[in-house]
């Protein structure tokens, strides 16, 4: 995984309540239209006019709890100071824009970042701040060091977790 995948992630894992809502964003959140949303909806070409009611025929197929919820992320969207929310939706897009594969993998290790502890998903957050934050030579060896590790077959793995182990106890 390269740097910028890492960081995706990153960004992907603070956005944590935030990440479904652009994907819907043009979605109403309420039954009555805001203001200008006639407008906005004449300027979209015939597709995009489709798409946007098929995407609304699906909300509205949704039970009400998962309405809600999706409403909920849509409004804590629109509270965002505009710079984050621009943030938010170019994380969005260059997710989108991954190969399915790979978006798949990283939606199964945000699911696995969400099931782990709030104190363990702290650490892990530190350290992803800091692999950004470190100097080219430092991020080199960081992402040699990954390399090497999934090179390394399950058993070499439990290895050289031994190893560490083993290491860190004798200090």
């Amino acid at each position: 995984m390269t740097l910028r995948r890492i960081a995706l992630v990153l960004a992907l894992a603070l956005a944590a309540g935030v990440q479904a809502a652009p994907a819907r964003a043009e979605e109403p959140a309420a039954t009555a239209p805001s203001p200008g949303a006639r407008e906005r909806f004449e300027s979209l070409s015939p597709e995009q006019r489709e798409a946007l009611r098929e995407r609304w025929r699906q909300f509205q197929a949704l039970p009400p709890e998962r309405q809600a919820e999706l409403r909920g992320r849509l409004e804590r969207l629109r509270s965002l100071p505009p710079e984050r929310r621009e943030q938010v939706m170019r994380n969005w897009e260059a997710f989108q824009r991954l190969p399915v594969r790979e978006r798949r993998e990283i939606l199964d290790r945000f699911q696995r970042f969400r099931e782990m502890s709030p104190e363990r998903r702290a650490q892990l957050r530190q350290a992803l701040r800091q692999i950004v934050e470190a100097s080219p030579r430092e991020r080199a060896r960081y992402l040699d060091n990954l390399r090497r590790w999934r090179e390394m077959s399950p058993a070499e793995r439990d290895q050289a977790r031994e190893e560490f182990r083993q290491r860190r106890f004798r200090r």
